[in-house]
């Protein structure tokens, strides 16, 4: 193999290698992307639990099931079987959500 031969397989290694970092460089920025969005969101969620806390002093253990419902569902959660804990756009319902809203305070009203 001649010395020309050599430094072209040498260059298209480099290549490669250079197309594998660039793509481990971008995986890495995602993750950290990715990391930095989810403790903002962690915190921001902490910094409500203690507001929601610290304005019901335990009352919450006194609410009925379908106001602790109703205050996850407008605090932006989801409440319905499909998607229950996940967030929930506040501008939108969700219709299996207030399904349950609904059905709840009939079967409590009927009692």
């Amino acid at each position: 193999m001649d010395s020309y031969s050599k430094l072209q397989q040498l260059h298209e290694s480099m290549v490669r290698m250079t197309k594998t970092i660039e793509s481990l460089e971008n995986s890495i920025l995602d993750t950290l992307k990715e990391n930095t969005e989810l403790k903002v969101e962690n915190q921001l969620l902490r910094e409500k639990m203690d507001k929601l806390n610290a304005a019901n002093n335990g009352s919450i253990k006194n609410q009925s099931g379908l106001e602790s419902l109703r205050q996850i569902y407008n605090s932006g959660y989801h409440i319905c079987n499909m998607y229950y804990g996940s967030h929930r756009d506040p501008s939108s319902d969700c219709m299996f959500c207030l399904d349950i809203l609904d059905n709840f305070g009939e079967k409590k009203k009927s009692r």
